[in-house]
């Protein structure tokens, strides 16, 4: 069965992308083998699925519109595999016996950031990742300190991922065109976080926070988040860290010195 129609769904998120050439640019990047098992969160109408099915041992699809489950659940054929559910309320747990997994998405924009932190929380998951995004998050996620675009997203995927950019891809690659344009991006998991961590859910907490009000010094936005302020005072100054600096100027390295020094300066 070729690709089907359907009509987009704005509330799903839905542009379907038709682009060949663009298609080709993924499925080079996954590097997908014929042992290889594939998790895709939204099928849509097949653009990227009837290529996996021809080329992986296994291809997951994960579809909320229950049209299209209906749809993908009639398809014949044996190496496909249709969970339908809400990728955000999802137990991934339950794909930890297919793993190692690679994942090939063209992910609902309106998601997107959310589904990638489920991603992050889910990494030992996956060997590799080529996923679509609005080029804004995508220039997040590759954004470097002291940048407009660096922020809580940067910090958190960059910790766990090598990230690179695969190409660009114009409205016009889409049905329905959407009104931005879109950016192909590679992850590949570390084997270990990219600077060690005292405390991952610390880490990430004071990532969070030193975030929540970019305009403001890091102190003041730690202390918005409900941070101690003397527990902040203590922990910046034995991570030899302005408290004038804003969240947007610390790298890897600071955060993790930050939350090593905060454990260091009492409970958190």
């Amino acid at each position: 069965m070729n690709q089907f129609r359907h009509r987009a769904r704005k509330r799903f998120g839905q542009n379907f992308l038709r682009d060949q050439a663009i298609i080709a640019r993924i499925f080079a990047a996954a590097d997908i083998a014929p042992t290889d098992r594939v998790l895709e969160i939204g099928p849509g109408t097949g653009a990227l699925t009837r290529g996996l099915l021809q080329k992986a041992a296994k291809v997951v699809v994960l579809e909320l519109d229950r049209d299209l489950v209906a749809r993908w659940q009639e398809d014949p054929a044996e190496n496909l595999e249709v969970v339908a559910g809400d990728a955000l309320a999802l137990d991934w747990r339950q794909f930890a016996p297919m793993a190692p997994l690679k994942m090939v998405a063209n992910l609902p924009y309106n998601i997107s950031s959310q589904v990638l932190f489920r991603i992050i929380e889910n990494r030992r998951l996956f060997s590799r990742l080529v996923l679509m995004f609005q080029k804004e998050v995508g220039d997040r996620l590759l954004a470097v300190p002291g940048t407009r675009d660096y922020g809580i997203l940067s910090v958190c995927a960059q910790l766990w991922f090598d990230i690179r950019r695969v190409c660009h891809v114009p409205p016009q690659a889409f049905r329905p065109a959407p009104k931005v344009d879109s950016v192909v991006l590679l992850f590949e998991p570390l084997s270990e976080p990219r600077v060690q961590v005292a405390d991952a859910a610390l880490f990430d907490r004071l990532v969070r926070g030193a975030f929540r009000q970019r305009r403001k010094t890091l102190r003041n936005s730690l202390q918005g988040a409900g941070f101690s302020t003397e527990r902040i005072d203590a922990a910046l100054r034995l991570a030899d860290i302005e408290p004038s600096r804003r969240g947007e100027t610390l790298g890897l390295e600071d955060f993790a010195r930050l939350t090593a020094c905060w454990l260091q300066a009492g409970e958190h």
